[in-house]
């Protein structure tokens, strides 16, 4: 299945990570209308998050399983960059929270504040997390139709145990695109994936912010007024 074989109008839009990249370029071009448990974190293994989709998310962000790692970025209220006053110059820094449970890192949610433990902020963060979560399947279950979307390397067998698993929980349409980073390329090229809801295509490593590259891909998706 090619890129151009799943274009078309959806209910939902789903990013699955590996960054935050897909959730951002997905609000870019208005497909993006709710927030889901990997928004704004770093998987760096599809095998780790079909893990999470087959288990509902089971044991994610349990804080017994989080400890601060190495890495900062910027403290975002979902997606958007917050300041400590009005004018400043410069986002809040957040800390790298890694959840050794399921190998996922929290990038943007728990602000670095001066004399406060990082573990402050936790109670909030599992609300909002919890609510993510339930939503995302609450809308797998309602909607009509659905695109997944992934930017990271996969291999054959993680895209078709994704497909499996997804098969398993919506009763309904879905597609799943997966973009591979892939070195020495300088544009997206179809990789012909003979699964029926998997399309795979290379995309330049060395380009993951480029928005050419994320407007080559989005193009040609539109959101259904389903949920209006």
């Amino acid at each position: 299945m090619n890129l151009e074989d799943v274009k078309g109008s959806y209910d939902l839009y789903v990013s699955l990570g590996s960054w935050c990249g897909p959730s951002l370029n997905l609000r870019r071009h208005h497909l993006r209308r709710f927030s889901f448990p990997l928004d704004w974190s770093i998987s760096n293994s599809l095998s780790d998050v079909n893990t999470l989709l087959k288990t509902n998310f089971y044991g994610y962000m349990e804080l017994e399983n989080l400890e601060k790692t190495e890495g900062f970025a910027h403290f975002l209220d979902d997606g958007d960059a917050v300041f400590a006053q009005t004018g400043d110059e410069h986002p809040v820094t957040a800390h790298f929270i890694k959840d050794n449970f399921s190998n996922i890192i929290s990038v943007h949610d728990f602000p670095l504040i001066s004399g406060q433990d990082w573990q402050v902020r936790y109670p909030l963060f599992k609300e909002t997390l919890t609510n993510r979560i339930q939503r995302l399947y609450e809308k797998l279950y309602t909607s009509n139709s659905v695109l997944f979307l992934r930017w990271g390397y996969a291999s054959a067998d993680e895209m078709a145990e994704l497909e499996s698993i997804l098969m398993s929980i919506i009763p309904n349409r879905f597609k799943i695109v997966i973009l591979q980073p892939t070195e020495g390329i300088n544009d997206i090229q179809d990789m012909n994936f003979p699964l029926a809801h998997v399309c795979s295509v290379q995309v330049p490593a060395n380009r993951p912010n480029d928005l050419e590259i994320w407007d080559k891909v989005l193009t040609g998706f539109s959101l259904t007024n389903y949920h209006q």
